[in-house]
């Protein structure tokens, strides 16, 4: 027996070693060796270990089977059942992961993170009441839970409940500043209350952190064009462009720019593009009445020729 209980540590000891390491194919390896002894498959220790690596590899029919494992030996372990849900929830099997996160917050009444992802779940299915009340809760247990006062802060957008859901998203800012997608989100409540300018200075810092997100040079460029300052939309949507250059909603929306100020051949390119990066246009602008002026193009003709025999 002594010398089983020396094998199985052994083998326990080199596991958390390579991972440490973050070799966790070695490490899986190593716990397999435990969990082939007597002693492994009582170890709740080890059966988390093994089903978080399986999950961490891409292995998650693997890591159910530990996390059900773990529930069978202990029922009162709220990191198996969250485990499971989170399996679940990738998977999209909803009301799986709705159950089990609910199981998990039974068995442990404090987890912020099942509230959080439970609520997820709650916005999901369209139930904003029961959702908002999940990441309040989360709040609650986790004041510096950023993304919960974000997503209470988009519930509220949505609901044009904007005064709470600036309070909300500026709590969110609070925890951390320079979040390119928070910044994003506090733009477009700044601007349905009508607060223009400070709208368009939170889209500039969100273009300063993640020129890469094309959303926020889609909506600044929107609100110059509203202004009817179709230069500087266009300004603005260009450098999108040259950020994001497979993005052929930028392409299509600056072609309505263009058109605007009659630069029709340049509109033309622009829906050129947008068609080639995504299909979806090739019916849409057949029916955009702001693209009228390039149908009389006789470059059009050309494009227009495609697009009927694509039908």
């Amino acid at each position: 027996m002594e010398n089983k209980n020396y094998l199985y540590n052994n083998y326990i000891n080199m596991a958390r070693n390579a991972r440490s390491e973050n070799n966790l194919l070695k490490a899986l390896s190593f716990y397999q060796k435990a969990y082939a002894l007597n002693t492994g498959k009582q170890d709740i220790e080890l059966l988390m270990d093994m089903a978080l690596a399986y999950d961490e590899v891409g292995l998650s029919g693997d890591a159910e089977k530990k996390y059900k494992e773990v529930i069978e030996l202990g029922e009162d372990y709220a990191v198996a059942y969250y485990g499971l849900a989170i399996i679940y929830d990738e998977n999209g099997e909803l009301e799986k992961a709705k159950k089990y996160y609910k199981k998990a917050i039974e068995k442990d009444p404090n987890y912020d993170s099942a509230y959080f992802f439970l609520a997820n779940i709650y916005d999901e299915f369209d139930e904003k009441d029961k959702a908002i009340s999940n990441y309040k809760k989360a709040i609650e247990i986790n004041p510096n839970y950023m993304w919960a006062y974000a997503n209470v802060a988009c519930i509220l957008e949505e609901n044009n409940e904007n005064i709470d859901a600036l309070n909300y998203i500026n709590k969110a800012l609070e925890i951390e500043e320079k979040n390119y997608k928070i910044l994003f989100n506090k733009a477009v409540i700044l601007n349905k209350l009508n607060k223009v300018e400070e709208s368009k200075e939170y889209y500039y810092r969100s273009i300063k952190e993640n020129p890469n997100y094309p959303y926020s040079f889609l909506n600044l460029s929107v609100i110059y064009r509203e202004e009817g300052n179709f230069e500087k939309a266009i300004e603005v949507i260009s450098n999108g462009i040259e950020e994001n250059d497979e993005e052929g909603f930028l392409y299509y929306n600056r072609a309505c720019y263009y058109v605007n100020i009659n630069e029709n051949l340049k509109a033309l390119r622009d829906v050129e593009k947008s068609i080639e990066l995504n299909e979806f246009f090739l019916e849409y602008m057949k029916k955009d009445k702001e693209l009228d002026p390039i149908r009389r193009l006789e470059e059009y003709k050309n494009l227009w020729i495609d697009i009927q025999c694509e039908n």
